[in-house]
């Protein structure tokens, strides 16, 4: 793509700078400029297709979005079905050959991806202008046409698994990280991982892939987001053509299970053949939208986020007891987690760097945060939402993310003020409230052989009284799970 696709607008640089060397809240300098999200244009077709549109002629770049409300959560007899159409969407369709749909993009300067998460699955193209009605009737070709074949299926089966042996099941990380989720949540479908489990992929049929596919990638359940240089009433014209046949879903089912309260501390170990251990902790937090997300967002970054984290100070530079140390509040449309992980570093204890990283969650517990802390927190936090202006491909995002999420698109300023209401005694109390003893889970990952740090259950530290977004901030290792490259 060409190097415009990643120009931030002159505003949004003016911003960023700003905030880099201090002055005014960044909410007063959001005054003095335009938020694109209310330009936003919101159209809906008969089929029940929405359509966002955002006409910006600041650079030659159109990116093209389809959101998809579909993700692990929905999946009921075979996990692992929403990760598998996400590659299924690349190998052909009815009039477009096997992995054409990306060739024919990119040929032409395109960009062609797409992702699954544990609520969605999303396409995305960034092409220039001239390319956006070609982009448009590719996606409506394989959502109307999609190869859904026992050749595809089959062939697709292999790749995802040998996806998941590399990025699961032979990483450690990634061992850890699914262990953390299954131990976590024990009835909200959050508990299993992405890319499925190996059964469920191995197991699944073209009947129920087709049924699958039928059922969550109709018209009344896809979002549309094109933002960028193009013309808006040509584009929604050649949106309708290509989209407006497409029969609606007359039900979408969703899967209804809470996750109970947990009510004691959980605890798992999962041996890898590693040198040295990992210690990673979990604890339940709001979902998506709560009033408490901002203050878990400024907690994560003051206790996780960075080199110059309380953790990460503490337990790498001061008592150099781990190589690593991060976490951060990670929320999601039914629920969030708070987690963190420390890397321990080799001839080190690993009850010592567990009784270390609950200290510093203590604390947090205990103490409110300093002035300095917190507006240092909250200024990182800041402009990591301005960057999120700073493209056509980001500003695309955030309005998918938004809409797919609360079924709207929250203004800078909205965000910016509940950010900005965020005081020291708010983190103290949403530490308090979700961050106990009895609330974590705790998975270690431990070599094959007996490290010789006691059993996990002998930790000492962190006494938690009895007793959710981090800017989409999910743990590596879910990413990883979670996207793929179609090339």
């Amino acid at each position: 793509m060409p190097g415009s696709a990643r120009r931030a607008s002159g505003c949004t640089l003016l911003i960023l700078v700003a905030l880099a060397v201090g002055g005014p809240s960044i909410r007063a300098r959001a005054a003095t400029f335009d938020d694109p999200a209310l330009r936003l244009r919101t159209t809906s077709l008969p089929n029940g297709l929405t359509v966002l549109t955002l006409v910006d002629h600041s650079t030659p770049v159109v990116s093209l979005q389809m959101w998809v409300k579909v993700g692990s959560r929905d999946e009921t007899r075979y996990t692992g079905l929403a990760h598998l159409f996400e590659h299924m969407m690349f190998k052909g369709s009815r009039n477009v050959g096997p992995e054409e749909h990306a060739r024919i993009l990119e040929s032409r300067g395109g960009r062609v991806n797409a992702f699954t998460s544990n609520d969605e699955t999303v396409y995305h193209e960034d092409v220039t202008p001239e390319n956006l009605r070609l982009a448009i009737e590719l996606e409506a070709e394989r959502v109307a046409n999609l190869d859904i074949s026992e050749a595809t299926l089959a062939s697709e089966r292999e790749v995802v698994l040998e996806e998941r042996r590399l990025r699961t099941e032979d990483n450690p990380e990634g061992r850890l990280f699914e262990a953390l989720l299954a131990t976590t949540f024990t009835a909200h479908p959050y508990r299993w991982p992405v890319i499925g489990w190996r059964s469920d992929v191995e197991a699944v049929d073209v009947e129920a892939s087709r049924r699958f596919f039928k059922t969550y990638y109709s018209p009344n359940n896809i979002v549309l987001v094109v933002v960028g240089d193009f013309d808006e009433a040509e584009a929604l014209r050649d949106i309708e053509r290509a989209f407006g046949d497409l029969e609606p879903a007359a039900e979408i089912p969703r899967n209804p299970t809470q996750e109970p309260a947990q009510n004691g501390e959980r605890r798992s170990v999962v041996r890898f053949d590693v040198r040295s251990p990992t210690v990673a902790a979990a604890w339940h937090a709001p979902k998506a939208g709560h009033p408490d997300g901002p203050a878990l967002d400024v907690a994560g970054q003051i206790l996780s986020s960075g080199r110059s984290s309380r953790l990460y100070r503490r337990l790498v530079y001061q008592e150099q007891q781990a190589l690593s140390a991060q976490g951060g509040y990670w929320e999601l449309k039914d629920a969030g987690l708070f987690f963190a992980f420390a890397s321990v570093r080799p001839g080190a204890s690993t009850d010592r760097v567990e009784a270390l990283l609950f200290e510093e969650v203590e604390n947090l517990r205990s103490h409110e945060v300093s002035a300095e802390e917190l507006a240092k927190a909250k200024k990182q936090l800041e402009v990591d939402l301005v960057s999120g202006l700073a493209t056509t491909h980001a500003l695309a995002n955030r309005f998918g993310n938004d809409f797919v999420t609360f079924g709207r698109v929250r203004s800078i300023e909205e965000q910016l003020a509940a950010l900005s209401a965020v005081t020291a005694a708010d983190v103290q109390r949403v530490a308090q409230q979700y961050l106990g003893r009895e609330q974590r889970t705790v998975v270690r990952l431990l070599p094959l052989t007996d490290d010789g740090a006691g059993p996990p259950g002998k930790a000492k530290g962190g006494k938690g009284a009895k007793g959710r977004k981090s800017s989409q901030g999910a743990p590596p290792a879910a990413r990883a799970d979670a996207s793929r490259s179609p090339e």
